[in-house]
């Protein structure tokens, strides 16, 4: 796609109009109908966090003593998460970007930490479960660490037992998911802690969607296990407060045991003509908006707030999860300890009923191994939850009809598999790339490319057809 780089400026309005009309596409976030990437806590608290942002907008956290200002509120942040999560005095940490990011600076403080305490092991290990966020994968990968992968058990939850098989005197960390995404299940962070403290490895918990929503669950009395720094052994935690908290997008916390580990997450120069450079996370130039508008949420909102939305929130899932159970063909997965549900069928296309939800206006993600339909649940579904089962349940039933639709779905699947047995390796390469380049964007109906893909899961080039579609999805040719 190529796009000329614009010969004269034009005004803010006509700028404006553009962009607002670019958005007609885009997920309705306020209708109350989408079910990922946006946590709206209604207009009172995003006008707050607007205008914190916004008052920040211009200043740059890469030197903190520049800003004072944002020192203080970044220290304050990290002071009150430590808080939130049961830390001590001796916890430290630092905002971040977002889980992705917090993840990343946890696997490489556990690789540093592995070089001191390890001196002789070459290639770090560090175990998981497969229900773990890929997060962890990636920040194995830009590391050099190598990500040990162990089933989670028919409950979906990480298994100790399968993990402490799996440790080796390369391991340098365990990891447990508070909740893990796909289920909405935590992890025995007891067992894995205990393990790891038993072990003399390092145990981080992701808990980056509950972070700011398990710690109020508790506080109201819901049956929370214990995740955080109240349990012996965690030696990190990562948290967002752009998803349960309500920030401003970029604004998620790391947090360690002591300031020991948290200088190992830190890159220091000391020989560039330009100065000592010394950066806490993985970015240079931070944005103050983010910090700003992350110490606004917090002390906006405050710990009565928090509790009245978790409430509401836990409440829509529960009224939902009902609901659910009640609709011939579907279920849900496991059993969900907070506000994040996973549909599925052993009888229904999943996936047909979420393109059926999709052309009702509803925004639900797709999920694999098994399939199924990824709920997020915020108080902005509050007063959609018996249009949403109503929804729900015709799309179940349309989606038990045989329709030409489905046919065609068939025949494509049956496609692929045949030419699974016949084609050799390198035209099954060839045209898993030209499917990719012909499966629909921004289309109303996926289920034909999600099966597809299910089908094409245990060949070696499925990542990529991946590849293929994110490239033309970021504007390739």
């Amino acid at each position: 796609m190529k796009t000329s780089f614009p010969q004269q400026g034009r005004s803010q309005s006509d700028l404006l109009a553009e962009m607002q009309e670019m958005k007609t596409g885009d997920a309705k976030w306020r209708s109350g109908k989408v079910f990922s990437y946006v946590y709206f806590a209604g207009d009172e608290v995003l006008n707050a966090v607007k205008a914190a942002y916004n008052a920040f907008f211009s200043e740059n956290a890469l030197n903190p003593t520049a800003f004072q200002s944002l020192r203080r509120m970044e220290t304050e942040v990290i002071g009150m998460c430590a808080d939130l999560l049961h830390g001590d005095a001796d916890i430290r940490g630092s905002m971040t970007s977002g889980g992705t990011e917090s993840i990343l600076m946890a696997v490489k403080t556990a690789r540093e930490w592995g070089k001191r305490n390890k001196p002789e092991m070459t290639e770090p290990e560090l175990v998981m479960t497969d229900s773990a966020h890929p997060a962890f994968n990636k920040a194995c990968h830009y590391f050099g660490v190598k990500a040990v992968i162990v089933p989670a058990g028919e409950d979906f939850r990480a298994r100790p037992e399968l993990m402490e098989a799996a440790i080796t005197e390369r391991t340098v960390m365990l990891v447990g998911s508070a909740p893990s995404y796909p289920q909405g299940v935590i992890d025995p962070i007891e067992a894995i802690a205990g393990l790891a403290q038993r072990r003399g490895l390092l145990c981080h918990v992701d808990a980056c969607v509950g972070g700011f929503m398990l710690p109020f669950l508790q506080r109201l009395g819901y049956p929370i296990p214990p995740f955080d720094f109240a349990v012996p052994g965690v030696t990190s935690i990562s948290a967002d407060i752009h998803k349960y908290g309500y920030a401003a997008k970029g604004a998620s916390v790391v947090l360690y045991r002591s300031a020991a580990l948290r200088k190992l997450q830190f890159y220091v120069y000391t020989q560039w003509a330009g100065g000592i450079y010394g950066s806490p996370t993985m970015t240079g130039t931070r944005p103050g908006g983010a910090i700003a508008a992350a110490w606004a949420a917090l002390r906006f909102i405050g710990m009565e707030g928090y509790l009245q939305k978790a409430e509401a929130a836990m409440q829509c899932a529960q009224r939902i999860r009902k609901g659910i159970e009640g609709i011939p063909g579907l279920k849900v997965l496991g059993q969900p300890d907070m506000t994040i549900l996973a549909v599925s069928s052993d009888q229904l296309d999943v996936y047909e009923v979420g393109d059926e939800m999709g052309l009702m206006g509803w925004s639900i993600d797709r999920q694999q191994l098994p399939p199924s339909l990824h709920l997020t649940i915020t108080p902005a579904h509050v007063n959609l939850v018996e249009e949403f089962l109503g929804d729900l349940s015709a799309a179940a039933a349309k989606a038990r009809k045989m329709t030409l639709g489905k046919l065609s779905k068939s025949l494509q699947l049956g496609t692929v598999k045949g030419l699974k047995k016949i084609l050799p390796e390198q035209l099954m390469e060839r045209f898993q790339v030209l499917a990719a380049k012909h499966s629909s964007i921004g289309g109303k109906r996926s289920a034909a490319m999600y099966g597809m893909m299910g089908e094409l899961q245990d060949t070696n080039n499925l990542d990529e057809m991946i590849r293929e579609f994110l490239d033309r999805l970021m504007g390739g040719e």
